[in-house]
């Protein structure tokens, strides 16, 4: 299931950018941040497929929600610009933005390649 996330909820999350300048990921099971906003078409089409990825990667990986029209610090932290954005967070290396409704093939490489989940 995914998570809708709140700037706190990301500080203690994800990433505390406020504290530390450096990335530092807070979490112990590589995450996913989808950028989103209700209106976004896409963004609505990329949804279910997110929910299904939560459910087969249970307890391996954890989907996070963030909506850029709450959320506009956050998604300007991270220079969001077009949504769907996925911000694909490993629990040991460096995260790598994805940016469109991407296929479930190309989202699956990518937690596989990225977050080393299989």
């Amino acid at each position: 299931m995914t998570a809708l996330l709140t700037k706190e909820q990301f500080l203690e999350k994800v990433f505390n950018f406020e504290k530390h300048k450096d990335w530092k990921y807070e979490g112990s099971l590589p995450c996913i941040v989808d950028f989103y906003a209700d209106w976004c078409g896409p963004c609505q089409s990329l949804a279910p497929l997110l929910e299904e990825l939560s459910e087969t990667y249970k307890g391996k990986l954890l989907i996070y929600k963030i909506d850029t029209e709450v959320e506009q610090e956050l998604s300007g932290a991270f220079g969001i610009r077009s949504i769907p954005s996925m911000l694909f967070c490993p629990t040991e290396d460096s995260p790598q933005m994805a940016q469109g409704a991407l296929p479930k093939q190309e989202l699956e490489r990518m937690i596989q390649e990225i977050l080393g989940v299989k």
